[in-house]
């Protein structure tokens, strides 16, 4: 089935001189684990570039100081653990409370792989009332989540940011077969689960299976660890500042990999690295006509 194509890039969120930082959204981030605290703190400076006005990272205790040390501009909670340092189950009542007081909430950067997280994110993905962007091995707890792929609440955004490794896992399938038409089945599954994909990789896809855009920007000097939990941030910190849903994704894709290409001009891309993206993130609002 085809679908149309988005060529058109979706008109900038507002950004008045009379505001303050409670107009324009507050995220919650959850992510990271022992060994991976980069992850939650490249997520995190992800949302603040993208202009959100309040950023808190929620990441296991053991790495709060860590993660803290990186930006003094977000804020950190400190998680239940288990003994390899993950997220617990025990913290989903916490992590559901917090979500309650945010506009927008991101799951999965770092995580790790557990039984708990399996728990945890089919918990969150059913439970959070708000906009939730899914990534990461949240993704890969989620295609391992008993009975299946969960459905959201009826009336809260879900956007899902898979690489094809991910998306292969979340469709049975295998990555040489996503990527023969990536198009096709990012559609496919956005109708079906009722989500916003994000199906990350050269010529990013986004799609809510009734449309479609596939992005331009972006170049080889982004394929690096990390570049992704960036994305995260981004797209998290649109949905904070009121965008839709599908705009938030498309906007955060051309964002992002108009980064990564000032990055390329100026460095070159074998030197390139994940957090060199936020530091280019200024440059590419303003090429995209943010003030």
């Amino acid at each position: 089935m085809s679908i149309p194509l988005d060529l058109s890039l979706p008109t900038l969120p507002g950004r008045p001189d009379d505001s303050h930082k409670g107009s324009f959204g507050s995220v919650l981030i959850v992510a990271g684990s022992r060994g991976m605290s980069g992850a939650a703190s490249l997520a995190g400076l992800g949302a603040l570039r993208g202009g959100a006005g309040l950023v808190t990272v929620a990441v296991p205790a053991g790495i709060q100081g860590v993660v803290a040390s990186v930006e003094p501009s977000y804020l950190t909670f400190a998680l239940p653990e288990d003994a390899d340092g993950r997220i617990s189950r025990l913290a989903a009542g916490q992590i559901l409370s917090r979500s309650q007081d945010v506009t927008a909430v991101a799951i999965g950067p770092g995580w790790g792989k557990s039984a708990d997280l399996v728990e945890l994110a089919r918990f969150l993905y059913t439970n959070v009332a708000g906009p939730l962007v899914v990534d990461a091995d949240a993704l890969n707890a989620l295609a391992e989540s008993p009975g299946g792929f969960p459905q959201a609440p009826e009336s809260a955004a879900r956007i899902v940011t898979p690489h094809p490794g991910e998306f292969a896992r979340l469709t049975k399938t295998d990555t040489k077969t996503v990527q023969r038409d990536r198009e096709t089945l990012a559609a496919e599954f956005a109708r079906e689960k009722r989500v916003i994909v994000v199906l990350k990789g050269h010529r990013t896809v986004i799609t809510n299976g009734e449309k479609a855009a596939v992005n331009t920007t972006g170049n080889s000097g982004m394929a690096t660890g990390g570049t992704g939990d960036v994305l995260t941030g981004l797209i998290t910190a649109l949905l904070a500042q009121g965008m839709a849903p599908f705009c938030a994704a498309q906007l955060a894709a051309h964002l992002h990999g108009l980064a990564g290409d000032l990055a390329a001009t100026e460095l070159g891309k074998p030197g390139m690295i994940a957090s060199d993206l936020p530091r280019y993130l200024g440059q590419a609002w303003r090429q995209t006509g943010g003030t």
